[in-house]
């Protein structure tokens, strides 16, 4: 599909960390990537359809969708109407400790996961709604607090605890060496080349392993990391001309081509809604 103009309205709290987002697009909404947050949101109107867990999945009215951090995904309107969502981008540590309350043991060395992607649960979904509303409207910090509590009570029936890998297996040991040396070199300039040659591999098979592992190849993975890193920065005050400079973009505008291809959104308009800075 030819991508289309669409709008998005975004807030952010200012005592909790989340975000609220409601969105329209028709065509090709969003190229595959991920975020660090957990992500719960509904859909308002239209069919959403997208890839993710190596599925390809459709959320229509009244469904929730649910993200874990890191999980690639991406966004297209199957018809000329387009579809609207609500979602919420809840930071992990603020997701893990709410939720890790309600439940009374927690076992060492297990992560907190979504046990599936899509939802039909009403109560979830209105849970979700008024969480969003309430975000939005800015309401006062008990009303806000008590709409979370509402939500993260009814998301402990699609939550799971599932075991971490202590220990990588073989075949996955490549890529995460490979992630672990682009996390450490974020800001820099770096190659392929460089990374295949700092582990000792050849690029191809770099590549190959990388992109088996995470979705995608090394280049489009460090550029989603970027993004990230770039959003935490605009949302604290920084600049966008000093946040292209310390996350390794050419400069200023080379971080809006990237920031509006993943967000739909400018850095400087990204910020205000954040900080309520002047653009």
């Amino acid at each position: 599909m030819i991508a289309k103009p669409g709008w998005v309205q975004l807030s952010r709290d200012n005592e909790m960390p989340v975000e609220a987002i409601r969105a329209h697009f028709t065509g090709h909404a969003y190229d595959p990537h991920w975020h660090d947050t957990y992500l719960v949101g509904v859909t308002e109107q239209g069919v959403q359809q997208f890839h993710s867990r190596r599925k390809k999945h459709q959320s229509r009215p009244g469904t929730v969708f649910l993200l874990e951090p890191g999980e690639l995904h991406d966004g297209d309107a199957i018809d000329d109407s387009g579809f609207t969502y609500r979602m919420l981008y809840i930071d992990a540590d603020f997701m893990r400790q709410q939720l890790g309350a309600v439940f009374s043991q927690v076992p060492d060395s297990f992560e907190l996961n979504f046990a599936r992607t899509l939802s039909g649960d009403r109560r979830l979904a209105h849970a979700t709604f008024h969480a969003f509303q309430c975000l939005q409207d800015r309401e006062l910090k008990i009303v806000k607090e008590a709409a979370m509590q509402q939500l993260f009570s009814a998301l402990t029936q699609h939550q799971h605890w599932r075991k971490s890998l202590a220990i990588p297996q073989q075949e996955k040991a490549l890529a995460l060496k490979a992630r672990s040396y682009l996390h450490d070199r974020l800001d820099e300039n770096i190659g392929l080349s460089d990374v295949a040659q700092a582990l000792g591999v050849d690029r191809f098979r770099l590549s190959r392993e990388f992109q088996a592992q995470f979705g995608l190849p090394p280049h489009a993975w460090l550029i989603q990391l970027r993004l990230t890193h770039a959003r935490r920065l605009l949302a604290g005050g920084v600049t966008p001309a000093d946040v292209a400079a310390q996350l390794g973009f050419a400069d200023q505008s080379h971080l809006g081509r990237w920031f509006r291809r993943a967000y739909q959104l400018t850095p400087a308009y990204y910020q205000q809604r954040c900080t309520n800075l002047p653009d």
